[in-house]
């Protein structure tokens, strides 16, 4: 069974970081290409960053270019999200997501095949 758990949300002044993980387990992590996506109260999913399976392809949307960098460790199965810069338009509940090859494309990018339930982060001062 896939299982992807997200940690490391919470509430943070603007300005400040947060760095999320998420756990995959059930599936053979390294060969699949992972991303993250949030959804703000009352908006629609959006994507936020890419990663291809071995990490030598990765992607993020303009609105946090600069800001958040996604990375993984393929040999502890987990996904993260740095986040630096926070603004309060970043609160959201972010998941990660797993696609269902090595690499993802850029024209559909919240086709994914499983997302975990999400972790809150919360951009207050």
């Amino acid at each position: 069974e896939v299982q992807l758990v997200e940690s490391g949300g919470g509430l943070v002044q603007p300005g400040g970081s947060l760095r999320l993980s998420c756990a995959a387990s059930g599936f053979p992590f390294s060969i699949y290409a992972m991303s993250w996506v949030r959804q703000a109260p009352g908006k629609g999913l959006e994507w936020v960053s890419a990663m291809s399976a071995g990490g030598s392809i990765l992607k993020h949307a303009d609105s946090v270019k600069g800001r958040f960098t996604i990375s993984r460790d393929n040999a502890k199965n987990t996904l993260y999200l740095q986040m630096n810069s926070l603004k309060p338009e970043d609160t959201a509940r972010y998941y990660c997501a797993k696609y269902s090859g090595r690499y993802y494309y850029t024209d559909r990018l919240l086709q994914y095949d499983y997302r975990g339930q999400g972790t809150q982060v919360t951009v207050s001062s």
